[in-house]
C-alpha cells in the first residue's frame, strides 16, 4: 500500500487577477524554491498536492472567477486528487471570514500581505537574501516591477485600499537591486507597476519621488525600455514627464488612468479633479512629448452618471483622442463609498455605454494606426503565434496594447528580441510590418 505520506509535497500556485498579483505569485514562488520547497505556477502536472490560489476581489466578474477557481480546487481535494489548498490574496483579504464559513474545505485563507505566514505553513522562513530577486512566471525578455504596495486614494468606486492597505512604497535602492538582477538575467523591460505610482516616494522620502527612481532605474545597464503604469492624474509630478524626455530608454508612454471625462461623475468619485484640469494635464504631456501614447480606462455607469454626463465622456475621449483605451462598466462594491448611492443602470446599460465608448475608440486607433504605416519602429518580439511573430512598440505595453504582426513564413525573429519593424499595413488595434535587415 501506498503511503501518501512519503510522497514529497509538490505545490501549484494559481494566479487570478492582475499584474500585481502576479508579481505576488511570482515572489512566493522565489521564496518556497529557496526554501528547497518544490513549486511551480499553473503547472499543468497531476501531481501536485498542495494548491495555493492567489485571488482577485476587484470587481464581479473577477470575484466569481476566483471563487470558481477555490470550488474546483476543493472538489478536487475532496476526490483526494490533492492534499491541501490554501487560498491567499485580495478576495481572501477582503472576505474571509465569510470565506471560511462557506467554503470551510480549504486548509487556510491569507491576506494580502502575509507572505511569511503562508511559508511558515511550509515550516519555511522569508530570506531576506532572495529581496529583489524574482523567478518570472513567463518570458524573461520583460518583467513586472511593482514600486510601492496600497493605495491611500479615497476614490468612491474602489475596494483596493480595503484589500491592499495603505501606500508603503518600495526604497530606490532595493529597486536598482532588482532591476539589476533582472537585467542579468535577461529581461530588456520593466513594467512599473503600484496601485498608485504617483504618489510613489511620499511616506520614505517626504516627496513624490518617481522621476529619482525612473531615472535611477534608466542607469541600469542592460534595461532598454521602462515603462510606467497606473499614474494617478491629480498632482501628477511633470518631473516625471521631463525624465521619460531626456532618457532614451524610458518609453513615451504613460498609463494615466482617469476613469471620466464629466466633472459631476469625477466629484461624485472622488477623484480630487475636473475634466478641465485632466484635460490640461494631457495637452502639457503632449506639448513636452508629442510622440507620446497615452493610455488611460474609464468607468462606464458610475452613479450620478446620467445621459448627459455619459455624452460628456465620449465627447472627451473623441477630443483627447487617447492612443490606448480600456473601458470598464461600474461595479457595485460593498464598502466603497459608491455602495450607498444608488446604483441606477443595469449591467446591459453599463454594458452598452461601455461598447459605445469603444465603438468611438476603434475609429480613433484605426486613424492613428493608418499614420503608422510606412514608419519604422524598434519592436520587442514577445511571442510566435498564428503563423506571425508577434512583437510590440515603446508605444504598446504587455497584452493591452497594439501589437506589431510580422510574417514567419517570411521573416526569422527571435522571441525576446529587438527588430527593426517597418509597418505596411494596420487595423484598428495591429500592425502589420517587414523586417528591415
Amino acid at each position: 500500500m501506498k503511503a501518501r505520506t512519503l510522497k514529497k509535497d509538490k505545490v501549484n500556485i494559481i494566479t487570478m487577477g492582475c499584474s500585481k498579483n502576479l508579481v505576488d505569485s511570482e515572489v512566493l514562488l522565489t521564496q518556497l524554491k529557496g526554501n528547497g520547497i518544490d513549486a511551480s505556477h499553473e503547472s499543468n502536472s497531476e501531481d501536485n498536492n498542495i494548491i495555493i490560489i492567489n485571488t482577485c476581489g476587484f470587481i464581479d466578474n473577477a470575484k466569481q472567477e476566483s471563487i470558481d477557481t477555490i470550488l474546483q480546487y476543493v472538489d478536487a481535494k475532496e476526490q483526494g486528487l490533492v492534499d491541501k489548498v490554501y487560498v491567499t490574496g485580495c478576495l481572501s483579504q477582503r472576505y474571509k471570514d465569510d470565506l471560511e464559513k462557506e467554503i470551510p474545505q480549504v486548509d487556510a485563507f491569507f491576506g494580502t500581505r502575509d507572505l511569511p505566514a503562508i511559508l511558515k505553513k511550509f515550516k519555511a522562513d522569508y530570506k531576506h537574501e532572495l529581496v529583489g530577486e524574482r523567478l518570472l512566471t513567463h518570458s524573461a525578455h520583460y518583467a513586472y516591477m511593482k514600486i510601492s504596495e496600497g493605495c491611500d486614494r479615497p476614490c468612491s468606486f474602489c475596494a483596493i485600499p480595503l484589500m491592499r492597505g495603505g501606500h508603503i512604497s518600495r526604497p530606490i535602492e532595493e529597486l536598482v537591486k532588482e532591476a539589476q538582477h533582472k537585467a542579468a538575467n535577461g529581461t530588456k523591460e520593466l513594467l512599473l507597476i503600484a496601485q498608485d505610482s504617483t504618489y510613489y516616494g511620499l511616506d520614505l522620502y517626504k516627496k513624490r519621488n518617481l522621476a529619482e527612481l525612473m531615472d535611477r532605474l534608466a542607469d541600469v545597464e542592460g534595461i532598454d525600455w521602462i515603462r510606467l503604469h497606473y499614474a494617478y492624474p491629480t498632482g501628477f509630478p511633470m518631473d516625471v514627464i521631463q525624465v521619460m524626455k531626456d532618457r532614451p530608454n524610458i518609453c513615451k508612454y504613460l498609463d494615466i488612468p482617469l476613469q471620466h471625462g464629466s466633472t459631476s461623475v469625477l466629484k461624485t468619485m472622488r477623484r480630487g479633479t475636473t475634466r478641465e484640469k485632466q484635460e490640461e494635464l494631457i495637452h502639457s504631456i503632449r506639448e513636452m512629448i508629442p510622440e507620446i501614447a497615452i493610455r488611460t480606462t474609464l468607468i462606464a455607469g458610475h452613479p450620478g452618471e446620467g445621459e448627459k454626463e455619459f455624452q460628456e465622456m465620449v465627447d472627451f475621449v473623441e477630443r483627447m483622442k487617447f492612443e490606448r483605451l480600456g473601458v470598464f462598466t461600474y461595479s457595485h462594491e460593498e464598502n466603497t463609498y459608491a455602495f450607498s448611492m444608488e446604483d441606477t443602470l443595469s449591467q446591459e446599460e453599463k454594458q452598452d455605454r461601455a461598447n459605445h465608448l469603444m465603438e468611438v475608440q476603434e475609429q480613433i486607433s484605426y486613424d492613428l494606426n493608418q499614420e503608422k504605416i510606412g514608419n519604422t519602429y524598434k519592436v520587442l518580439i514577445d511571442k510566435k503565434e498564428g503563423g506571425y511573430f508577434v512583437g510590440r512598440t515603446e508605444f504598446d505595453s504587455v497584452e493591452v496594447d497594439n501589437e506589431v504582426l510580422i510574417d514567419a513564413s517570411k521573416f526569422y525573429c527571435r522571441v525576446g528580441d529587438f527588430v527593426q519593424a517597418k509597418v505596411f499595413d494596420a487595423t484598428e488595434f495591429d500592425l502589420y510590418a517587414t523586417v528591415e535587415s
